[in-house]
């Protein structure tokens, strides 16, 4: 991965408020990009388990698939959502969360997304993103 496509994204994720306050964050490993999400107690949606926010759960699974697009082609400009569906598979944890997107398919116009999200165990996870997006022209 080149050190132009990785600044590329570091800029898209700090021009997204909301990432910001998630404190969603992207670790390279080779050309394999995991997303994470630091716990935070505002991301809290049920107390009593606690477990965090099915929102949050979204939106970082949405921010995944658009940080992973981004990589993948840094030239373009931001692809806008077209559909997403979320699987919720079990209770998030009030423990940091990862993610890892998967380009099912990207054409000239529309790409598919895979994204899965889990806690301790990648086996396991808790969430998990089909989606579509309209990859847009250069910058």
């Amino acid at each position: 991965m080149d050190d132009a496509a990785i600044q590329s994204l570091d800029a898209f994720l700090q021009r997204v408020p909301y990432v910001r306050f998630l404190g969603m964050r992207v670790e390279m490993a080779g050309d394999e990009m995991t997303a994470v999400l630091p716990f935070s107690p505002p991301l809290i949606g049920n107390p009593t388990l606690p477990a965090l926010h099915g929102g949050v759960i979204g939106a970082f699974l949405e921010m995944t698939a658009l940080a992973q697009l981004a990589l993948a082609q840094p030239a373009r400009r931001v692809p806008k959502t077209i559909d997403i569906t979320i699987e919720y598979l079990r209770p998030a944890r009030a423990v940091e969360t990862y993610a890892r997107a998967t380009l099912r398919k990207v054409g000239r116009r529309i790409a598919n997304v895979q994204v899965e999200a889990w806690q301790e165990s990648h086996a396991q996870p808790v969430a998990g993103l089909t989606g579509h997006f309209l990859l847009r022209g250069d910058r």
